[in-house]
Order: structure tokens, then C-alpha cells, then sequence
């Protein structure tokens, strides 16, 4: 009976916005109440305790999350005010007027790179409005924004993820790392190929769709097992972004036809650089802050850091920020100076960003309520009623499902980072149980959260304030939910094939 309450949430939250195509903040407002509901009466969890896990949970919604996704959004509303975009929108199509490397080049490599070097949705928002702005339809744009912001979670945000697994299980990082690559290798090659084959699905481009991917792929396998074996968790994803953009602009300048070949661009050095300062400058910004400099992050996050501490259930839950290297705050120091030289004014760029806040109204009640749920899920036991009953079922058959818990704490969470904490130690439990390398199961987790990343409800809401869709969160859902699936059931046969 425990376990069919609790998988109740996620049940209703699916078929509201998939089937009756409820928009986001009112199918996670209805679900938040029912999950409060099911959490007093089924788990007879306190009244008190109730209320500080939504609290935790919204303190968590604003920050990182909604800060990030409204300076994002921000930092892209700037670039249509200061009409730098245009500038972008031009260089893009003098790399190649293919659409289907357009898409790679903006999802896979610089949507990569955001996810490598920042995470918590920038991958998804900022990729999804470029594409908008170079006239690819909304939905199109936000979902193969979402399948793109997959693979490369894993090592997202720095490799703040596999970091985290590893400090909660007392695991190497090296080998958690080399293991979280290898299991995602088929899919560095598969993703690619989607996203082309999404983009153009012509049978004669079939050819070339394959040989681009199978390039990308091995550049991206390649690199980043290297970078993991002898670097560790922070660099993977970065590297293998940046020699992934490499080699489709390469491949997008060989291919182009003599008519391209021959037209010049009009574009200088200096117009370019302008126009790309907002992001030049956010990750610089990033990369300062960055691990890659120990000493001085060490000094920024240990100053303006603001402490909350709430009592849930005889423990204290301790909220922090450390203002100084908050993503948002990089997003939006980036954007005002970048502003500033592209020409906007003070009162320009303020007035972006109240309209960007009035803009996404519906996306902060719908993130509130959902960051909110699955506190209140994880802190009321329902989270691990669902994980141990599957682990329990499916006896040694466990590594073939170890990568569907991965991707259901991410559909609950909207956060890889997040369910390795709710699930690691789980997962190296259980292989201790049934004789596989607790390495192993741990690094599956990751990489099943990974494709939970495509159909995580934040992720989808994030997609939607990108293209100003906010209400067709069920649409998206429904149109990502066969790529997640296909997704989890790669890495699971992978997992189970090599246990």
C-alpha cells in the first residue's frame, strides 16, 4: 500500500500535463497538494515537518534554479534588446545554412559547454532561444534542447554531480568517472544522430547525418574518457564540448556548398566580439570561479554566504549561498557589463529584467511547487519506498533497473546532483548484495539521471519560458517521454551486459 501511494505524485503529475495537457504551474499546484495529502494521512508525516520540507524545497526552487533560469532568459532578452542577436543569428548561418548542424553546433556543443560550465538549466533555456530567434519552431526548439541536455549532466556544473556520488559513497571519483563515460558511450553517438536525424529526416541526408555523428560521438567518447582517467570529474564534459564545437564548425565549413564557400561574410572581428560578450564574459566568469582556481573559490565562498537552518523531523536542514560564485549571479554580472557594452543603459537593462521576472511568473510558481514536491517525497520516506521496492523485485536482475532510479530521482528532482544524493548509496548497497562492483551500480545511477534530465518536469518548464510557451508543458513532455524511455533502456542493457 506504501508503494502505491507513493508513486501516486508522479503517476498524477504525469498524466496531467501529458494526457490532459494541464499547464505546469496548475498540474504541480494540484500535485503538491495531493503529495502534502498522501504525505500526512499515508506516511503520517508531522504537520511542522510538512511545512519546513516545502519550505526547503522552494528555498531550493529559487535558488539556484529560478535565479538561473531568469538570468538566462535575461541574458538572452538582452541580446534581442541591444539587436546583437542578429549578429549571432548571421555568424551562425556563415558556419553553414545546414540546419541540422545548426542545431548540433547550438544543443550538443554549446549547450554542452553551458551544462559543463554552469548547469541548472542554461543548457536548455539559452540553446532553445537561439534556435527560436533563428526561426526553428518552439517545440522543435525546446525539445531537442532537452534530449541534447543529457550526456553531459553527467559531468555538469563542473562535475558537480559525480562529485557528489562519490562523497556519498566513499567511492574513487577516477574510476566513478571512467564508469559513468563508458556506460554513456553508445549514447555520445545516438544523441548526435537524433538530433540531426530530428532535424532533417530526409533519407538522402541519412549518410551524411551518420558519418557527422559518428565523428562527434568519437570526439566526444574519446576525450572524455581521457579526461576522466587522468584529470577526474571536472573536466569531461568541458572538453569534450569544446573539440565537439570544433569539429562540427570544421565539418559545417568543408561540407558547405560552393555558393557558401564563396560568400563572405561581412561580419568583423570586432562586430562578433561584441556581440558575443554577454556569454564570453559569463564563462569567463565561470571559469574563474571554477574549481580550476581552488584558492581563490575558496575565498569567494567563504564571503556573502547567506546560512538558513529549519528543523525537520529531529534534524536540521542547512540551506547556504554563497552569493559570490552563484551561477545566477555570474549570469546576471555577465549579462549587465555585457549589456553595458553593447550599448544599453542602466535603466535599458533593469527594465529587461523586470519584464524577463514578469515573463516567467507562471514558470516560478510552477518550479516552486515542484522542487517543493519532491522535497516533501524525499523527506516523508515515499522516494525510497519506490527505489528499495524495485531494487527488491528485481533481484538480480537489479543492474538491468539500476539506471531506471537514477532517471526517476531526476524526473522527481529535475537535478542529476540530486539523485545521487537520494540514491547512491542505495545503489552501492544493493551491489553489495547481489555481487556487482558497487563502482559500477553507483556510476549507473548518474548516468540513468541523465536521461531523466529529458522529461524532468523543471527541465520542461525551463524549455517553455525559454520559447515564452509556457502552458504547453504537457506537449514537450509527451514528445520527449519515447526518447527518455529509449534512453534509459540503452543504459540499462549496458549496465546489465557488463555487471
Amino acid at each position: 500500500m506504501n508503494l502505491i501511494i507513493a508513486i501516486i505524485p508522479v503517476l498524477l503529475l504525469i498524466v496531467l500535463m501529458a494526457f490532459f495537457k494541464m499547464p505546469g504551474d496548475k498540474s504541480s499546484v494540484i500535485s503538491l497538494i495531493v503529495t502534502m495529502l498522501i504525505a500526512l494521512f499515508g506516511f503520517h508525516f508531522p504537520v511542522n515537518d510538512l511545512l519546513y520540507s516545502f519550505l526547503y524545497g522552494a528555498l531550493k526552487a529559487i535558488s539556484p534554479i529560478l535565479i538561473i533560469i531568469l538570468m538566462a532568459i535575461f541574458s538572452y532578452n538582452v541580446l534581442l534588446k541591444t539587436g546583437k542577436m542578429e549578429v549571432i543569428k548571421e555568424q551562425f548561418s556563415s558556419i553553414s545554412t545546414d540546419k541540422s548542424i545548426q542545431v548540433l553546433l547550438l544543443t550538443w556543443g554549446f549547450g554542452g559547454l553551458l551544462e559543463a560550465m554552469a548547469g541548472f538549466g542554461t543548457a536548455v533555456a539559452i540553446p532553445a532561444a537561439i534556435l527560436i530567434s533563428l526561426g526553428f519552431k518552439p517545440i522543435f526548439s525546446a525539445t531537442v534542447s532537452l534530449i541534447a541536455n543529457s550526456v553531459a549532466t553527467a559531468f555538469g556544473a563542473i562535475g558537480t554531480p559525480v562529485l557528489v556520488l562519490a562523497k556519498e559513497t566513499n567511492l574513487d571519483v577516477q574510476v566513478l568517472s571512467m564508469n559513468v563515460v563508458l556506460q554513456l558511450s553508445v549514447l555520445m553517438f545516438l544523441i548526435p544522430l537524433v538530433l540531426l536525424f530530428l532535424t532533417d529526416p530526409k533519407i538522402k541526408s541519412l549518410p551524411k547525418n551518420l558519418f557527422l555523428a559518428l565523428l562527434v560521438g568519437g570526439v566526444s567518447l574519446g576525450s572524455q574518457y581521457v579526461a576522466a582517467r587522468y584529470m577526474g570529474a571536472e573536466s569531461p564534459a568541458i572538453i569534450g564540448s569544446i573539440l565537439s564545437i570544433i569539429v562540427i564548425v570544421l565539418f559545417g565549413k568543408l561540407t558547405a556548398s560552393k555558393e557558401e564557400k564563396a560568400r563572405k561574410s561581412t561580419l568583423k572581428f570586432g562586430a562578433i566580439l561584441n556581440a558575443w560578450s554577454v556569454y564570453l564574459l559569463i564563462l569567463l566568469l565561470i571559469i574563474v570561479t571554477s574549481p580550476l582556481f581552488p584558492s581563490l573559490l575558496a575565498v569567494l565562498e567563504s564571503n556573502c554566504v547567506t546560512r538558513i537552518t529549519l528543523p525537520v523531523g529531529g534534524a536540521e536542514l542547512k540551506y547556504s549561498i554563497s552569493w559570490l560564485t552563484h551561477a545566477g549571479m555570474l549570469l546576471f554580472v555577465g549579462t549587465f557589463v555585457g549589456g553595458l557594452i553593447q550599448g544599453a543603459t542602466v535603466g535599458d537593462l533593469f527594465g529587461v529584467l523586470w519584464s524577463t521576472t514578469k515573463q516567467l511568473k507562471k514558470t516560478f510558481v510552477t518550479v516552486i511547487c515542484l522542487v517543493g514536491l519532491s522535497t516533501i517525497m524525499d523527506m516523508a520516506g515515499m522516494i525510497g519506498v519506490i527505489a528499495t521496492a524495485l531494487a527488491t523485485a528485481t533481484g538480480s536482475l537489479y543492474p538491468l533497473f539500476a539506471s531506471v532510479i537514477g532517471c526517476l530521482g531526476t524526473f522527481i528532482t529535475g537535478s542529476d546532483t540530486s539523485s545521487n544524493i537520494l540514491f547512491g548509496k542505495l545503489q552501492s548497497s544493493v551491489a553489495g548484495h547481489i555481487q556487482v562492483s558497487p563502482d559500477w551500480l553507483a556510476s549507473a545511477n548518474t548516468v540513468g539521471a541523465t536521461g531523466g534530465k529529458i522529461i524532468s518536469p523543471q527541465s520542461i518548464a525551463i524549455a517553455t519560458s525559454a520559447g515564452n510557451q509556457q502552458g504547453k508543458e504537457g506537449e514537450i513532455l509527451k514528445a520527449a517521454i519515447p526518447y527518455a524511455l529509449a534512453y534509459v533502456v540503452i543504459t540499462g542493457i549496458i549496465v546489465y551486459i557488463f555487471s
